[in-house]
């Protein structure tokens, strides 16, 4: 009977530190100080709702890249958000397991919880996701981004409707749209399209998952819009 108890005793310890293991941190730094958009941030958002957002972006990334176990992602042991103020035009950027979020950027207007949680998702796709080891063009990489945003429904006012820009690889929603698209003709396409980018790149993927150019599909998709 000890003798069992110890072996039970092992196998939950063992249980325990592979959950470790696998388990993402999360943390988030406030670095706005007493500005007025610091303040609407700790209003209107908060520390508590950005690690919660966190962690909801991860889970629903793993899910629509279908990265089922550890194996299939990015060795990620933490992510941290820094809030802060700062100069560009860029409201956000992930680096190195950051994701910096400029406060003074996120507008003054509308339901601010809704907005950023459509940022973090953005740009927590980004630390999850493949770049084609650095051979992927940047423009299908905001795509892919802004497709997790899409299938979240963070889908702001001023995205381009369906069937509308200038070609594929424009980028961000244009291209968000073409993927969302193409995972139409074959459900789990940019989970598949994903995978083949952990090693790299090449526009004949889209051939290899959907058996057509991505330039035959950009002509299909624009004529299925009447664009």
């Amino acid at each position: 009977m000890a003798q069992s108890l110890f072996f039970f005793s092992l196998l939950i310890l063992s249980l325990a530190a592979m959950q470790r293991t696998h388990a993402v941190d999360y943390a988030v730094t406030d670095n706005t100080g007493n500005t007025s958009s610091g303040v609407r941030f700790r209003n209107e958002i908060g520390i508590d709702y950005s690690l919660q957002t966190m962690g909801s972006a991860t889970d629903f990334i793993w899910r629509t890249f279908q990265q089922n176990t550890p194996a299939d992602r990015k060795d990620v042991p933490k992510v941290t958000l820094f809030i802060e103020n700062g100069e560009g035009n860029a409201l956000a950027y992930a680096v190195n397991n950051e994701i910096h979020v400029r406060a003074n950027k996120l507008g003054t207007s509308g339901d601010a919880k809704w907005g950023f949680a459509g940022v973090i998702y953005h740009e927590m796709a980004h630390i999850w996701q493949w770049n084609g080891n650095g051979q992927a063009p940047g423009e299908l990489i905001d795509g892919i981004a802004d497709f997790v945003r899409l299938k979240a429904n963070y889908i702001p006012s001023h995205w381009v409707q369906p069937g509308q820009g200038v070609k594929w690889d424009q980028g961000y929603d244009v291209t968000a749209r073409f993927l969302d698209y193409c995972n139409s003709l074959r459900n789990g396409f940019v989970a598949e399209l994903n995978k083949k980018m952990r090693t790299g790149y090449n526009d004949s993927y889209f051939v290899d998952i959907l058996g057509k150019t991505v330039e035959q599909l950009w002509s299909d998709y624009k004529a299925k819009y009447g664009n």
